[in-house]
């Protein structure tokens, strides 16, 4: 006799999430380290902080971020550092990107 209502097998749903969870490259660890923090051009960390150095994508997030942890500095684009325009991309190199299979 089984408990009340506990499937006895794996459904298709829960075994395609594993699957999912397993091969696809979500950004973390050192995989996605350069993509985190835009030393590669082409990575998705664009503007660096100034007074923190926390980096952020695109100059509406560093104004949220602006909003949220410097209160009391106004908020100046022109102090802040992108990261893309000082790092040369190599044609080389594969770009870093998020969300990559790693089954194909």
């Amino acid at each position: 006799m089984t408990g009340k209502a506990k499937p006895k097998k794996h459904t298709a749903k829960e075994i395609a999430a594993k699957v999912d969870a397993a091969t696809t490259n979500r950004g973390g660890g050192k995989a996605g380290q350069m993509d985190r923090t835009g030393k590669d051009k082409g990575g998705h960390s664009k503007f660096e902080c100034p007074h923190c150095k926390s980096t952020a994508p695109d100059l509406k997030s560093m104004q949220i971020h602006h909003d949220a942890r410097h209160p009391k500095i106004p908020f100046e684009e022109d102090k802040l550092i992108n990261l893309h325009a000082d790092n040369v991309a190599e044609s080389s190199k594969p770009r870093p990107g998020v969300r990559g299979s790693f089954k194909k």
